[in-house]
């Protein structure tokens, strides 16, 4: 999920993404992904760049994905009961802040904007 979105904030965000951007971002989603991964990766002269340039910064990487989660499996755990309140109240505290009428107006306008293109 979130390799997708580094590689592609173009789903979340209105942005042109050009290609030094993108080629960028692929290098951060690479070490993302390894930083991640529980396998070790020989890394040799015949490795692709975007592995190599952050090579001797994953193990330290690699530390913090295993103690974050840790951490988390060291966490209590809460009862449903108490998820669903905490979620209820968080709802009722954001109500005013989303406006459906507005929301659907901006999709209307999108819609009429580019409803030729799809011909």
């Amino acid at each position: 999920f979130w390799v997708n979105l580094i590689k592609n904030p173009n789903f979340v965000f209105d942005i042109h993404k050009s290609n030094i951007v993108d080629s960028c971002l692929s290098v951060v989603a690479q070490t993302f992904m390894d930083s991640c991964s529980t396998s070790d990766h020989r890394l040799g002269k015949d490795s692709p760049s975007s592995k190599l340039l952050y090579a001797k910064d994953i193990p330290a990487y690699r530390d913090w994905v295993e103690r974050y989660y840790r951490d988390i499996r060291e966490m209590s755990s809460i009862s449903d009961q108490d998820m669903n309140t905490m979620l209820a109240e968080e709802s009722r505290l954001h109500t005013t802040e989303f406006n459906t009428n507005c929301a659907l107006h901006e999709l209307y306008l999108y819609a009429v904007k580019y409803k030729n293109n799809s011909l």
